[in-house]
């Protein structure tokens, strides 16, 4: 008998917060009287005490906890794909061990997901993060959204819930955890928000810098390409190859014109030794270039085999069916 809900929880250098956030679950699981649950700590190559914490509360509480240790740190994605692949429950939460979320906002999610969304994401409206963070999230959910075209206002919060068939559905690697938004939302599952609180980091530090932005941007190109443009390439790379192709005719039109006025007597200068020709002349190349790519990328997609468009079409079934 699946487990009503399970809480998928990636941990690396928490040993000050694991108990009380497992003793903070406990006391919303007793107040809305939920007792079919389940906690899944997923140690991501701790340098700490954390596993230790772990293991001694799953000895304390074996029916409730699932430990889960990686050889070392590969990522929050790496970390929830193990805990997702565990998970027992229907409804499954995502939420990031340093107690800057609060448990006591999952009510909120669950009744979310029975007003019929698939995926509820939290909104940290004000978060308690220094600008070095903030602001740079700030930009990130905004390029995100705008070229997702999912419309949140927090897709990187770490507190979510999914219906279970959502993260049946998607693949997760490199940096796509914080993408499953626009993932579930290709596949039409129902996207919604909801406002949570946003409590200052007390212990410990933030385990994010600068350059997990470097390496969001070039996921997000992977989530377009494997979400917009999957079936259709040709419109991804011939886009690309028309933009270089008009901005090289631009320029060399430019060229000829001034040439010929130099024909007429007017003296414009030579346009031989010019940067912009050489310019002009590289876009154009690299034009045709991506538009034969394209269309060589349109004659591998027809030829996928039977199976792969068969499952494609299984996912975007809706076939849920059931109340939480």
């Amino acid at each position: 008998m699946p487990k009503h809900l399970s809480f998928v929880i990636p941990v690396h250098n928490e040993e000050a917060t694991l108990k009380v956030l497992f003793e903070k679950i406990q006391l919303v699981m007793f107040q809305t009287e939920i007792d079919s649950y389940e906690v899944i700590f997923i140690d991501d190559g701790s340098r700490d005490y954390s596993w230790q914490q772990i293991t001694d509360l799953a000895s304390q509480h074996p029916q409730l906890i699932k430990a889960i240790k990686l050889r070392r740190n590969f990522g929050k994605s790496a970390a929830l794909s193990a805990g997702f692949r565990k998970a027992a429950g229907i409804i499954i939460f995502t939420l990031d061990a340093d107690l800057q979320d609060d448990p006591a906002e999952i009510p909120k999610f669950l009744h979310h997901l029975e007003s019929g969304f698939d995926l509820v994401s939290g909104w940290r409206k004000q978060r308690n993060d220094p600008l070095s963070k903030t602001l740079p999230s700030k930009l990130f959910n905004a390029v995100a959204c705008l070229l997702t075209g999912v419309q949140m206002h927090d897709m990187n919060c770490g507190f979510k819930a999914y219906r279970r068939e959502v993260l049946q559905s998607i693949k997760l690697y490199g940096e796509l955890h914080r993408y499953i938004p626009a993932l579930a939302n290709n596949l039409g599952f129902k996207i919604g928000e909801v406002v949570v609180e946003h409590y200052p980091r007390k212990h410990g530090k933030s385990n994010y810098g600068w350059e997990r932005y470097a390496r969001g941007f070039l996921d997000l190109l992977t989530v377009l390409a494997t979400t917009q443009y999957l079936h259709k390439p040709g419109h991804l790379f011939g886009g690309l190859g028309l933009c270089f192709g008009l901005v090289g005719t631009v320029s060399l039109s430019y060229l000829i014109v001034i040439w010929f006025l130099n024909l007429a007597g007017m003296n414009f200068g030579p346009i031989g030794n010019r940067p912009l020709l050489f310019f002009g002349i590289l876009c154009t190349i690299l034009s045709v270039q991506l538009i034969s790519l394209g269309i060589l990328a349109e004659l591998m997609a027809r030829n996928v085999d039977a199976d792969y468009v068969d499952k494609q079409i299984s996912e975007i079934i809706d076939d849920s069916g059931f109340d939480i």
